[in-house]
């Protein structure tokens, strides 16, 4: 998450600097509800102690209103198609 975060946030960089208006937040579409619950709850509890800074770096954009992560199934996530291996028949 925190490397498609720091993507979204050059990319908005860069169209701003075109001109091009980029509205916020930005929504974040995520299939790891874990991922999105400790991006959204601030408080951290000692299971989560291990997290490093790409956690924080996410969490900071979301406190920020920069992006608002939303929950998808694994099924309809279009960008699978992509990185994962499809069967003969498709």
């Amino acid at each position: 998450m925190g490397s498609t975060v720091c993507e979204l946030f050059w990319i908005s960089y860069i169209l701003q600097e075109f001109g091009i208006s980029v509205s916020s937040p930005i929504p974040f579409h995520c299939d790891n509800k874990a991922a999105i619950h400790i991006t959204e709850n601030p408080v951290f509890h000692e299971r989560t102690k291990h997290l490093d800074i790409d956690c924080h770096l996410v969490r900071d954009h979301f406190k920020r209103g920069f992006i608002l992560p939303r929950h998808i199934p694994s099924a309809q996530q279009v960008v699978d198609l992509f990185t994962k291996t499809l069967p003969c028949s498709v």
